[in-house]
Formats: C-alpha cells, sequence, structure tokens
C-alpha cells in the first residue's frame, strides 16, 4: 500500500497555483493615441510606463495595450518622431482595465543654422600621351626571331600597343 504526504501534496498545488494568481491580481491600461491637430492616430509610437520595463507600440490604428501591470500609480509616457513627449498620471487597481485615449502635439526642434558648400569638378578635356623613350641599346636586348632585332618585333610586346602586322600597300 502506498502512502502520500499530504504536506508535499499543499506545497505541489500552492507552487503550480501561485503564478495563476498573481497574474490574476493585474491590471491593464489600453487606448489610442491621437494628434492633437488633425485628430489622426499616431502609429508606431511608443508607450510605456516611466520607470518600469512595461511598455507597448501602438499599431496602424494608433490603438495599444499594457498588460499585467501591478495595482498603483503610474506615470504613462507617450514619445514619439515629430511629437512633444507626453505624460499622465494612472490609477491601476486589481483586476482593472483602465482605458486612456491620449493626444499628443506636433512638436519641432530647433537646431542651428548650418550651411553647405561644394563646388564642381571641371571635366578633364585634355587627354594625356603616353610617351615610351626606346634606346637602340634596348632594341638589340630584345630576344629575336629572326635573329636581328627591329622596332616592329619591338612593339608586338610594348603594352598598349595592338600590331596588326603587315597590311600591305
Amino acid at each position: 500500500m502506498r502512502k502520500s504526504c499530504p504536506t508535499l501534496r499543499h506545497a505541489a498545488l500552492t507552487l503550480f497555483f501561485f503564478p495563476l494568481l498573481l497574474t490574476a491580481q493585474t491590471g491593464t491600461i489600453r487606448g489610442f493615441v491621437y494628434d492633437e491637430g488633425s485628430g489622426e492616430p499616431v502609429i508606431f509610437t511608443n508607450v510605456y510606463l516611466q520607470g518600469t520595463t512595461m511598455g507597448s507600440a501602438t499599431d496602424v490604428n494608433g490603438y495599444y495595450s499594457i498588460t499585467k501591470i501591478q495595482p498603483g500609480t503610474y506615470t504613462l509616457m507617450v514619445t514619439a518622431l515629430g511629437f512633444d513627449t507626453l505624460s499622465k498620471q494612472v490609477s491601476v487597481g486589481k483586476d482593472q482595465i483602465v482605458t486612456e485615449n491620449l493626444f499628443v502635439r506636433q512638436g519641432a526642434i530647433q537646431i542651428k543654422e548650418f550651411e553647405v558648400t561644394a563646388e564642381k569638378q571641371e571635366a578633364q578635356t585634355r587627354v594625356q600621351v603616353g610617351i615610351t623613350k626606346l634606346t637602340p641599346k634596348q632594341i638589340e636586348r630584345l630576344p629575336t626571331v629572326g635573329g636581328e632585332a627591329d622596332l616592329a618585333q619591338y612593339l608586338q610586346v610594348v603594352p598598349g600597343v595592338i600590331f596588326t602586322g603587315d597590311q600591305g600597300g
């Protein structure tokens, strides 16, 4: 016959259900982020709880949702490129869903004046001619086919020169 330990069974059940109890005591903040001037949704902007690692990005409709928030009072922050940063105090209770529609104001950043200058480079119309000086001594040192060095054989081995042979005439 097998004896079971009730204390061990209770401990196992507590460890199993404890995380479920913790998540059941959290709240949610959700809503939309709009442009205050036009009323258009502000897409792909950051909405987060200051001082925490919890946050969300708005979707194509400007909707955001931050879940599993422990009960308490938080500062909800909205940062978007081209808009002023918005902060708003929000209180979240146990098992509470808080709806906060946020309106951000378009902002501008002042930067110092700067000047861009450029110069046009003129096209080069002058073509450089390559010159190779040749002495009679260099011609004599060339390996030759017929035993006698000449200028035509030398030109066949100079880089950049295409020798087509005797064309007749």
